[in-house]
């Protein structure tokens, strides 16, 4: 994947999929027309289509909805009450590991951090897998969020993040269904899902990166390399949220819940997750290091553990960690 470096103040330009003059780009960049066009070859590189209009200019072959930093941050600061630190990228490796470098350096009292991008050359998923992320398609969001009790007081934390979520795109007029231990659904379909890694002191002050990715409006020809069912918001609604304010509800309501989850635990958004859950009293299978583990999904604990009954009426609670759920016989 080639590079966007540098390039976002044209990409902007161009964003509203309008035609543009070779002339008029260079006088909003102040560069010439020559070095306008090298611009436009590089986006070309990195798999922006543009369309070179005949004696008009230059128009990207579909409007982009980039997200707006300024306003977000205005917006943070009215709702959030606290001290944040907000990065929008253009393109990174990914918003976990930009996260992750804030975790390790940041004072103390540093507040939150947020990370977003357009674009992320090696998104990852759970258990090592690809996140698929085409440029200002979708939203690619992670939060560093701080705690004092260690990861025994996390326990389901990736769950509670779930019902944040969920919470979020309700307010787009969005139900989705949630699969344990970190999937959002929506029409039996992956729409998103939430990846959590912690530094820190494990049985202390630690702070947590909570990633969320989100499909809005997933290109075709991006689409192949996903590897399960999926939608997106485009196909669920008939119409694409503005991806700011896409990004503005998510961080609101994922804030919401690390500011009281280590006083109140995940039992106090349990009935809400269990509401949501997907899969609950049908057969399941868990897949882990240790093979296929069968038996009725019947809910969670209040720690956020799943609760599997097995063919002799026994329940067993399975924590969270690399294991993935799918229904038995079916995908994950």
């Amino acid at each position: 994947m080639a590079e966007l470096t540098g390039l976002e103040p044209l990409l902007r330009l161009l964003s509203d999929g309008a035609v543009h003059s070779g002339e008029a780009l260079g006088e909003a960049l102040g560069i010439s027309r020559a070095a306008v066009w090298k611009q436009l070859q590089k986006l070309q590189a990195a798999g922006v289509e543009v369309n070179a209009v005949k004696g008009s200019g230059y128009q990207l072959a579909t409007a982009l909805d980039l997200l707006d930093g300024k306003t977000l941050a205005a917006e943070l600061r009215r709702s959030l009450r606290l001290p944040f630190t907000l990065q929008v990228d253009t393109q990174v490796a990914s918003t976990n590991r930009e996260a992750m470098a804030w975790a390790a350096t940041a004072a103390a009292d540093s507040g939150i951090f947020i990370a977003l991008a357009e674009q992320q050359s090696a998104g990852r998923g759970r258990r090592g897998r690809d996140w698929v992320s085409p440029l200002a398609a979708n939203i690619y969001l992670s939060l560093v969020a701080s705690f004092s009790a260690g990861a025994a007081a996390l326990e389901g934390l990736s769950l509670a993040v779930g019902v944040a979520v969920r919470r979020a795109l309700q307010r787009f007029d969005c139900e989705t269904q949630l699969k344990w231990p970190n999937d959002i659904l929506c029409a039996e379909k992956k729409l998103g899902g939430i990846l959590l890694e912690m530094t820190g002191d494990p049985v202390g002050d630690c702070r947590v990166v909570i990633g969320v990715g989100l499909n809005v409006a997933m290109p075709a020809d991006a689409a192949g390399a996903i590897g399960q069912p999926w939608t997106d918001l485009r196909t669920e609604l008939g119409l694409v949220p503005r991806r700011t304010e896409l990004a503005l509800a998510l961080i609101e309501e994922i804030v919401e819940v690390t500011t009281h989850f280590q006083s109140r635990g995940f039992s106090y958004w349990r009935d809400e997750w269990l509401q949501a859950s997907a899969w609950t009293a049908q057969a399941v299978q868990v897949e882990g290091p240790a093979g296929l583990l069968g038996g009725v999904m019947i809910g969670v604990d209040d720690s956020g553990a799943l609760l599997l009954q097995d063919h002799t009426g026994s329940v067993q609670r399975i924590v969270g960690g690399e294991l993935s759920l799918r229904r038995e016989g079916g995908e994950r």
